[in-house]
């Protein structure tokens, strides 16, 4: 599990294909490796990934070729940017949301403009995940917690104030910017637990949300 808050930037060494998948290496001079072990969990821009080598100022991971599929590390490449976070520990404030580090999306941000002193930033999500992004909610972007400030069907709007953008890589984004959307964990289980003895037929019946559904569960 994860915060959503960002420890450190680290940058891509190498990736390459290896056995049939991609063996990632990230170089971070900030980010902490003291307390860092072998089969340690590492969020590399929202994704959970596991450390299979480390050093003084970098680590390996394997990626899958799901990962890759689903997610925006398919577009790394040596020099890439990347926003690090390392597994929550019971001592950690969790300054963000409960962040799981499993990518539930890519989402494109369509508008940036400035807003005081922060920047205000549009994105639209897949449309799978639009009923999970709630105004004043929480969401993660690239890894970062972000609350939502404006929904409007499957786009949204975050508020980027001058600290996030100094610190993560959102410094770096323009229109067009591809980026690793989770949304909230608890409102993925509010889901399936509305859907009742219904989440055990399928998906086609688990994903109609009914008056009688609402009823049974008191919303009615």
């Amino acid at each position: 599990m994860f915060t959503g808050i960002i420890e450190a930037l680290g940058s891509v060494a190498d990736l390459k294909l290896r056995d049939g998948e991609w063996r990632l290496r990230i170089h971070s001079s900030a980010l902490d490796f003291t307390d860092v072990q072998l089969g340690d969990s590492i969020a590399v821009n929202g994704c959970c990934l596991t450390v299979t080598q480390f050093a003084n100022h970098h680590f390996d991971a394997d990626v899958s070729n799901e990962t890759m599929q689903h997610t925006t590390l398919q577009s790394l490449k040596p020099g890439s940017k990347v926003n690090l976070e390392k597994a929550l520990t019971p001592n950690k404030r969790l300054g963000g949301h409960i962040v799981s580090g499993h990518v539930d999306g890519v989402g494109e941000l369509l508008a940036m403009r400035p807003d005081g002193a922060s920047i205000r930033m549009d994105f639209r999500a897949p449309a799978e995940l639009a009923r999970y992004i709630a105004q004043k909610g929480s969401i993660c972007i690239d890894g970062t917690s972000l609350t939502v400030n404006t929904v409007d069907g499957a786009t949204f709007s975050v508020n980027i104030i001058p600290h996030t953008q100094q610190e993560t890589i959102i410094q770096n984004y323009r229109p067009g910017q591809k980026v690793n959307l989770e949304v909230d964990l608890i409102a993925r289980y509010l889901e399936r637990l509305m859907q009742g003895d219904a989440a055990a037929q399928g998906k086609e019946e688990a994903g109609k949300l009914t008056q009688t559904l609402l009823a049974e569960n008191g919303f009615m």
